[in-house]
């Protein structure tokens, strides 16, 4: 039972706190972004295929819609990621799946193809914003021994939509000539139901600490956690509250800021890039059923995802960094040399390809808040999205074009490089944050230390 006449200096810490059930809830409520960018990824492809005649789609309408929602993710980033150290994370997390909803539900009345490109880039400004604060604010309330493996559940989530997105697509696919409307529409009910579940999700108590609110920081603590547990003491400077992305490059903390940028651009350009457009990928691999091709792809980034889940607060963070990127550069340097490959080992080999990448992205969610301090964690996890989002909506518009004028080996073999930048860079750079106390502006050390 707690004791709730416990003083101050008995209380558990924040990181120490045991799992109690306000952590599941927030925890499911922050995946609800993830769920809607791995959905309205997954499902553009669907649906501008079945749009072609009635929006008449060409091949650059093609790319660019399947860019729009990345190049919207990084603006959204971008302008979030100051904000939110600035004013808080609460409010934009609570009401962003709003203004998600009702962009997904007009998407079903256009009737051009520059009016669904210009929801598609809100639609990703709105998740940009939601990767920002959801990242941020779960990583600022979850206790460090299981903070890996929670926010894991948003690479679960991301892997659930994009999967989900296939299946309502093909599901959806044959009512009718309008039959892309509503696989457009469909994302709507997601982000409502998201919407509900946020409510009443108090402020982070880190960041309210770390601007002079102690008093309304353990308040939540009490009323979300229980009284044994106690609010951080502030290790900041209070002194100044405005953020600027500048801070991120400064002699303390770039290594980490480039770290977060490189790792998670090389990891999600082949994800996205490869991802986008699967169905022409299997079939410039020669794979005639592209159905089961996909079926197979999916499965298997869905068991990967869970895989990362499980073994992420098992291994060192720089372990499990490093040893993905060089581990699914293997499927893809088989695939780019391999010209002849038959269709049924293609299928398999890039199944195996999603199961590790899979497994990886897991520590998009898990490592770029532990590279900052609580001052600047949402300017850098911004930061390290918003390149991310860069390099993956250039990818995806550039794909079916490399593609279709080099080959499908050109385009993978140019994956197969990303893919081996992240891991050198990595290597040379990337800190362990592995059980680190957030609440400790230690980054400095860590930029600087050995590897």
């Amino acid at each position: 039972m707690i004791d709730t006449h416990k003083s101050p200096l008995q209380r558990i810490s924040l990181d120490d706190a045991p799992l109690r059930f306000f952590h599941l809830r927030l925890t499911i409520a922050g995946t609800g972004g993830q769920i809607n960018d791995g959905f309205i990824l997954g499902i553009i492809g669907i649906a501008a295929s079945l749009a072609k005649g009635p929006l008449h789609l060409t091949s650059l309408w093609l790319g660019l819609l399947g860019a729009a929602s990345l190049a919207g993710l990084f603006v959204g980033a971008l302008i979030t990621g100051p904000i939110a150290d600035r004013i808080g994370r609460r409010h934009i997390f609570a009401w962003n799946m709003l203004a998600f909803t009702i962009l997904s539900v007009l998407q079903f009345f256009v009737t051009s193809a520059w009016q669904l490109l210009i929801l598609r880039l809100l639609l990703g400004l709105i998740l940009g914003a939601d990767y920002v604060v959801g990242k941020t604010l779960i990583t600022e309330y979850i206790p460090r021994r299981i903070r890996g493996r929670l926010l894991s559940v948003l690479a679960v989530a991301w892997a659930t939509g994009y999967v989900a997105s296939y299946l309502v697509g093909y599901w959806l696919h044959a009512i009718g000539p309008d039959s892309w409307r509503w696989i457009l529409l469909s994302g709507a009910v997601i982000s409502a139901l998201v919407l509900v579940l946020r409510q009443g999700i108090p402020e982070s108590p880190r960041w309210l600490v770390n601007h002079g609110r102690h008093g309304e920081a353990q308040d939540a603590i009490d009323r979300k956690l229980g009284r044994d547990i106690r609010a951080p003491e502030p290790t900041d400077s209070l002194e100044s509250p405005h953020v600027k992305y500048r801070e991120l490059f400064n002699r303390g903390y770039w290594r980490n800021t480039m770290v977060g940028m490189v790792f998670y651009t090389c990891q999600v350009i082949p994800f996205f890039a490869l991802g986008t457009f699967l169905p022409q990928i299997l079939q410039a691999l020669h794979v005639q059923d592209n159905y089961l091709g996909s079926t197979v792809y999916n499965l298997f980034l869905l068991s990967g995802a869970i895989i990362g889940l499980l073994i992420v607060d098992r291994l060192a963070r720089r372990v499990f960094l490093i040893g993905t990127f060089y581990l699914f550069s293997v499927p893809l340097a088989i695939m780019t040399f391999w010209t002849s490959m038959p269709p049924t080992a293609a299928v398999i080999v890039f199944g195996v390809f999603a199961l590790i990448l899979a497994a990886a992205v897991n520590f998009d969610y898990v490592y770029p808040p532990e590279l900052f301090p609580t001052r600047l964690r949402a300017t850098g996890v911004a930061a390290a999205v918003a390149a991310s989002r860069l390099g993956s909506a250039g990818s995806t518009f550039l794909l079916p074009i490399v593609v279709s004028r080099f080959g499908v080996h050109a385009a993978l073999g140019a994956c197969l490089v990303v893919a081996l930048i992240g891991g050198v860079v990595c290597h040379i750079w990337a800190p362990e944050t592995r059980n680190k106390n957030i609440d400790s502006d230690d980054s400095r050390a860590m930029a600087n230390a050995p590897t």
